[in-house]
């Protein structure tokens, strides 16, 4: 008697493949694995990742994958997915996060392609616990907008937001980031990260003003761990201390108050009210 075989069509996987963020010992046994055995690689850069897939003999076809061509390239991507597996690797850490891969990650989810995530290398991960600050909660921002006037806007948004903050910079607009920053959040405290994994690895730590004065010509990539806003007791508090030994010094109560607004970024009628307060004190 003939046996009926049903023939059950295979899908193939898409899989999200961190990959090193400097060092290229960083990456993964898995990894290394799953790039082997996939149909295809998706790059951000072919020329980079190329280097990785040397470093660990591995032979798979690759395609670029990157913003500008990432319309064109998720049909065919797509259609390789119907059968056969793909990973998604960018230059260097997460696939889709301030990376190219949010636009197929979210087409294969509308057709129902399993994904899968590799843990791995990561900016992120790596700059918050040697920064010295809270890491229990933080902000991850990616990075902040290119033009000014809508960074400073964007800063604005996250300036009453206790938790640590987590920032993108390329070295041509860190400094202009630094500025900013002192301008909407205040001196506050920070660790920039420079080469995370790199030879010339470095985390500098101090304040906004310090960085500023410390990368007069910077190089190289940037991760910025910035601390959160003060609660709003304990800013005022530090508020009225500045106030009173300004006071002290003789300075009019107006120019205080305007040196205080500069200094912690308040309006004029709170700094007004926390020096009145305080010479009820």
């Amino acid at each position: 008697m003939n046996e009926e075989i049903a023939v059950v069509e295979r899908q193939g996987q898409l899989f999200l493949v961190p990959t090193p963020i400097g060092n290229l010992e960083d990456i993964t046994i898995r990894a290394v694995r799953i790039l082997g055995e996939v149909e295809l690689i998706g790059a951000e850069d072919t020329r980079v990742t190329k280097k990785l897939l040397a470093e660990y003999g591995i032979n798979t076809q690759m395609i670029s994958y990157h913003e500008h061509n990432e319309t064109q390239r998720i049909p065919h991507i797509m259609n390789i997915l119907v059968e056969s597996d793909v990973a998604l690797v960018s230059d260097a850490g997460m696939p889709g996060l301030s990376d190219p891969g949010f636009a197929l990650i979210k087409e294969a989810i509308r057709h129902g392609i399993s994904i899968t995530v590799l843990p791995g290398p990561s900016a992120i991960t790596s700059a918050l616990p040697i920064s010295g600050l809270p890491i229990d909660q933080f902000t991850y921002v990616g990075f902040l907008p290119r033009r000014a006037s809508q960074r400073r806007a964007a800063l604005q948004k996250l300036q009453s937001l206790e938790m640590t903050l987590v920032v993108f910079e390329t070295p041509h607009r860190v400094r202009d980031m630094l500025e900013d920053v002192l301008l909407v959040l205040g001196n506050r405290g920070i660790a920039v990260c420079r080469e995370i994994s790199k030879m010339y690895e470095e985390t500098f730590r101090g304040t906004v003003m310090d960085a500023l004065a410390y990368f007069l010509k910077p190089q190289g990539e940037f991760t910025l761990v910035i601390e959160g806003a003060d609660p709003p007791d304990a800013l005022d508090t530090e508020i009225g201390e500045y106030l009173h030994d300004l006071t002290a010094e003789a300075l009019p109560p107006s120019e205080a108050v305007q040196k205080a607004m500069r200094r912690f970024n308040v309006p004029r009628k709170r700094a007004y009210e926390i020096f009145l307060n305080g010479r009820k004190n």
